[in-house]
């Protein structure tokens, strides 16, 4: 996998971006049949996740995938972390940002079972909610994620801290139950949208977990698959 990423690019899913709908525009322009989540609902969604934090204090949050090398929001501090009870799966798919209703591409949710190595990422309280509001326009866009507050082990956190989890919904009509990682190379290596590339999202996600030196063999796997594919 070496130079799979080549230079480092420019991601179109910038802090300002999301403030100026970017998010909007992109699912106008996409001709999805999915059902968008209004401003409402992700307003009252993020409410209803602050208010069931288990103690009054700065806010964590886990990032597995593209909050890992792309967060676009305010934190004070990092930290790699473990969860148990769920498993990083390339178990959504998606007709906007990395693919096209035609060619819908694959990306990443938590689904459940085994157990997740990824960032914690510590929010200053009086922050949470404009920062989080942020995370919430570009994750709840359809609802194909369930917010909860998960447990987080990590060396570098207070013992017992829990932080916001993006979990699937198995519910979600672009969930996709896991198939072989042969399968998943195929859409991963093809498919493309307005945020770029499944092949790229992949190995950024890797190179991103590589800073903080965690391996993750199943993404390592799909990305050798991916490094030989041919159209």
């Amino acid at each position: 996998m070496e130079g799979s990423m080549g230079k480092k690019r420019l991601h179109p899913l910038t802090r300002e971006a999301l403030q100026n709908g970017f998010v909007d525009e992109m699912i106008a322009r996409s001709g999805t049949d999915l059902r968008v989540l209004s401003d409402e609902e992700r307003r009252l969604s993020l409410e209803a996740t602050l208010a069931a934090q288990p103690t009054p204090d700065d806010v964590w949050l886990f990032g597995y995938g593209s909050l890992i090398w792309n967060p676009a929001f305010h934190y004070i501090k990092r930290e790699p972390v473990l969860i148990r009870g769920w498993h990083r799966q390339f178990c959504l798919a998606t007709p906007i940002g990395r693919g096209t209703p035609e060619h819908p591409g694959l990306v990443l949710g938590l689904d459940r079972g085994g157990s997740c190595r990824g960032v914690a990422f510590r929010i200053a309280r009086a922050e949470a909610e404009a920062e989080l509001e942020l995370v919430w326009r570009r994750e709840m866009v359809t609802g194909a994620y369930v917010p909860r507050w998960v447990r987080l082990y990590g060396s570098g956190l207070p013992h017992g801290v829990s932080g916001i989890a993006f979990t699937i919904n198995r519910a979600a009509p672009n969930y996709v139950r896991p198939v072989s990682e042969v399968d998943t190379a195929r859409v991963i290596a093809t498919a493309s949208g307005a945020l770029g590339s499944c092949r790229d999202y992949l190995f950024d996600t890797i190179h991103g977990l590589e800073g903080f030196e965690i391996h993750d063999p199943h993404l390592n796997r799909i990305a050798r698959l991916v490094s030989k594919h041919r159209d």
